[in-house]
Formats: structure tokens, C-alpha cells, sequence
């Protein structure tokens, strides 16, 4: 008789409140043997802090602690070596568990095939094991929402950027783009607010903070001039398409 391997489950947790997460995300937690998640090192981690009163109290976790976060800057080739031999370690572990019959559950924040860390975990284990992906509401989702607003209409085009990128081209892609969300913004703020100034869009941009979450904060961009801006924000600019 063929040994029967494990499967991993990447699960989605959404935004952040427990009651837009969904069924059986809610199902696949509470019955999760091993569960693993991403946390920086020395903190309990978001994702857990959205999972844990659903967990078993003899559930066996697995903290993946980032070696790196901000600490090297994203152009030093360092970066991607730190963080592939972060992955591969991780990984290998994970297979371990997996190949000797034991289900994993990963717990990941927002949605796990949306700019999720789970994403290197399935690209190194999708061909050799079993992966199942619970789809989740996205923390852009929560935002616009939390707007009170559509962020788009009728034949908008959706842009989403990273304010990461280089300012030139948040600069021409804010000026191509119908509706945008803007992430990752934390110590980019700056160069966000520059390029939707240059791109004529600056006074229709909103700041969300903490969507769906405790603390949820909506306000103008322009009206949080002095504000540092938390790792859990989104900058959005609504479409302003066709309508009956």
C-alpha cells in the first residue's frame, strides 16, 4: 500500500476581521494538526493573531521568522539571497512533515495568491506534494470598501502599484491608470504622494488604515499631511467611469 503523503493548505485569512473570513478557511484552522505562518522575528505574527482563537489548544505551529525585512534595501542583491535560503529551509521542512503523511495548514494574511509570501512556498512544492489554496476578501478590497465608495465603474481599468517602485514610474503608471490602490507604502509615502501630485490625482487619493480592522481609519490623502503612515495602509483613487 502507496504511504499516503500530506496535503498543504495555503489558507487565505482576508483583511483581518475573523467574520470575513471564510468557511472553510474557518473549518480547515480549527481542525489544523501543524500550522504554519510568517512572523518577524521576536513577534507573535499577524497571521496568527487573526487565526488563534481558532486553533486547537495542542495544534503544533511552525513560526517562519524572516530573516530580513527592511533591514537590507530590496535593489541589494543580498535581499534575494537571505530570503531563498529563508524559503528553501522552510521548505524543506514543510516537505518533511507533508511526506510523512502529516497536513500542514498555512496561515496567510489577505489572500494567498495576492503579493503573499505563501506563493514562494508553492512555486518549490507544488510539483513534488499536494497544495490546495483557500481563496480570501483582500485587504484593497476591505479598503475600498471601508471608502464608502465603488473603485470602479463601467469600463474602468483597475491599476495596482507597490510604493516600492521607482518614482518615475509610479509617476506614468498613476497617470495611465482609471482607478489605483496603491501598497507597501510605510516609508514611501513621500514618493506616493510626489507622483499622484504629478499625475493630477492627488486630491481625489484616500488613505485607508487598518481596513476591516480595529482602528480602521478612512481620510483624504491630503488631509493626512503629518501622518506616519502604518504598515496596514492603502492609498486609493476611485475610478470615475461610465454609469447608467
Amino acid at each position: 500500500m502507496t504511504a499516503r503523503h500530506g496535503t498543504l493548505f495555503g489558507v487565505g485569512l482576508g483583511p483581518g476581521a475573523a467574520d470575513l473570513m471564510t468557511v472553510r478557511a474557518d473549518r480547515l484552522i480549527a481542525n489544523a494538526r501543524h500550522v504554519a505562518y510568517f512572523r518577524k522575528a521576536g513577534r507573535t505574527g499577524h497571521a496568527l493573531t487573526i487565526a488563534a482563537p481558532l486553533l486547537a489548544k495542542d495544534a503544533i505551529h511552525f513560526p517562519m521568522e524572516y530573516p530580513v525585512t527592511t533591514e537590507i534595501p530590496l535593489q541589494d542583491p543580498r535581499y534575494n539571497e537571505v530570503l531563498s535560503e529563508f524559503y528553501a529551509q522552510v521548505t524543506m521542512h514543510l516537505r518533511q512533515l507533508l511526506l510523512s503523511g502529516e497536513d500542514v495548514v498555512v496561515l496567510c494574511e489577505g489572500d494567498p495568491f495576492f503579493y503573499g509570501s505563501f506563493m514562494h512556498l508553492y512555486e518549490r512544492l507544488k510539483d513534488t506534494v499536494r497544495v490546495e489554496v483557500v481563496p480570501a476578501v483582500t485587504g484593497m478590497s476591505a479598503a475600498w470598501t471601508a471608502s464608502g465608495a465603488p473603485i470602479t465603474w463601467g469600463d474602468d481599468v483597475l491599476t495596482v502599484l507597490m510604493g516600492t517602485l521607482p518614482s518615475e514610474t509610479l509617476i506614468q503608471r498613476m497617470t495611465d491608470a482609471d482607478a489605483i490602490v496603491v501598497m507597501k507604502i510605510g516609508r514611501n509615502i513621500g514618493k506616493i504622494r510626489h507622483a499622484l501630485r504629478e499625475a493630477g490625482k492627488y486630491d481625489r487619493a484616500w488613505l485607508v488604515e487598518y481596513a476591516a480592522q480595529e482602528g480602521q481609519t478612512v481620510q483624504r490623502l491630503a488631509e493626512a499631511e503629518d501622518r506616519v503612515t502604518p504598515y496596514f495602509s492603502i492609498v486609493l483613487v476611485h475610478g470615475q467611469g461610465r454609469r447608467p
